[in-house]
């Protein structure tokens, strides 16, 4: 047995091993409850209009028991808010109150009003932060996290800011008037970083984006075929992000794990495919329902935006997207190219680079499969 076919059969059982604790790791890819901050800036207390889906309260509510009433699911969960969303005033950490409780959530959408003060006059800088669900577990390994936009300003001027605020990265508004560039260039670069933690947070895409890296035989080959994925995400993600397309979970979450297995045989089995039409048409009808699986990702919070707003947050969120794909696929790709010079001349089949692309393709269908037995539960 020549070294090089040993290293990558011993590389392929690394990469199963390691496949299967990651999928264990993570059942399914988006435990993220996404609503709405609108935070108003008074000359002695600041005050929090929080409306929070229902998953959201559902999930914190988790450990209460059957026996709870919703409705007492829905006042418990002003006070978990209060306690889980810091403010900090001019230096000071305000205490959190809370002012107004909704009374039955009947559109699938809790409003709140939390108080926060008092404060010394009018806050110059407030600083928020918040980890809202973080101690609950989605998964093994994998927890929830809360993401909410967010729009500030002082009670007196119309909010400018429109920001996302995650567990991640807090957010802090200064009182003065931002050039509208600025505020652009704000809103946009915050919709970039969601689309990055919501492509490195989700298994299922980085696996499809994986297979079909594997399958491409040469720069030109990944170029065409990620771009028809990207295409056809775009196109769905769009529309159901303006509420023209829509499908049921059930439908899309198989979809996208029965991508995973298909491209990943394609490698398998045919491996000497590269990008035929085949291969693109696969990747662009995949590509379609992950569209709809990357919308999860951008409904809720772009409730309320306007049409230019939205457009400018697809974009944005398109963008980051596209960076977490590449952040896998690019270094995987070239990694396999320079093995393959690394072997110098020689038959292509059988060599240690095709028996790694085949284990690596094994492994991903085999994930793959986990995650449709899951989907379809």
């Amino acid at each position: 047995m020549r070294t090089g076919d040993a290293i990558a059969r011993l590389s392929g059982r690394a990469w199963l091993s390691a496949g299967i604790v990651a999928v264990a790791l993570s059942a399914t890819a988006h435990p993220v409850a996404q609503g709405r901050l609108w935070v108003e800036i008074f000359p002695d207390h600041i005050t929090v209009r929080a409306t929070v889906p229902l998953e959201e309260v559902l999930v914190e509510a988790q450990d209460s028991g059957p026996e709870i009433l919703l409705v007492e699911k829905l006042r418990a969960h002003g006070r978990y808010l209060a306690s889980h969303l810091q403010l900090i005033a001019d230096g000071y950490a305000l205490t959190g109150r809370v002012a107004q409780l909704p009374g039955q959530a009947t559109t699938g959408w809790s409003e709140y009003a939390l108080d926060y003060g008092p404060t010394d006059g009018p806050a110059t800088r407030v600083e928020l932060r918040q980890d809202v669900l973080n101690e609950f577990q989605f998964a093994p390994g994998n927890r929830w996290e809360a993401s909410y936009l967010v729009r500030i300003g002082r009670s007196d001027r119309r909010p400018l800011n429109e920001l996302l605020l995650t567990s991640q990265r807090p957010l802090t508004w200064l009182d003065h008037t931002e050039a509208a560039s600025q505020r652009q260039i704000q809103f946009a670069a915050s919709f970039v970083r969601h689309g990055i933690s919501h492509i490195l947070g989700g298994w299922d895409h980085l696996l499809f984006v994986m297979a079909l890296a594997l399958g491409a035989a040469s720069m030109w080959d990944l170029v065409k075929v990620v771009a028809m994925f990207t295409l056809a995400h775009t196109v769905t993600l769009t529309l159901a992000a303006f509420d023209l397309v829509r499908l049921p979970g059930r439908v899309v979450e198989p979809m996208i794990a029965a991508s995973i297995v298909c491209v990943a045989l394609q490698n398998v089995f045919r491996p000497e495919s590269g990008t035929s039409p085949t291969r693109l048409a696969t990747a662009f009808v995949f590509g379609l329902f992950h569209g709809l699986g990357f919308a999860g990702g951008l409904l809720r919070v772009m409730a309320g935006l306007s049409t230019m707003k939205a457009l400018g947050a697809i974009g944005a969120f398109s963008v980051g997207v596209e960076l977490g794909h590449q952040a896998v696929v690019l270094p995987a790709f070239l990694s396999l190219r320079l093995l393959r010079r690394a072997r110098g001349p020689g038959s292509w089949r059988g060599s240690s680079v095709w028996q790694l692309r085949r284990y690596g393709s094994a492994l991903i269908a085999l994930a793959g499969c986990f995650y449709l037995a899951e989907a379809l539960r």
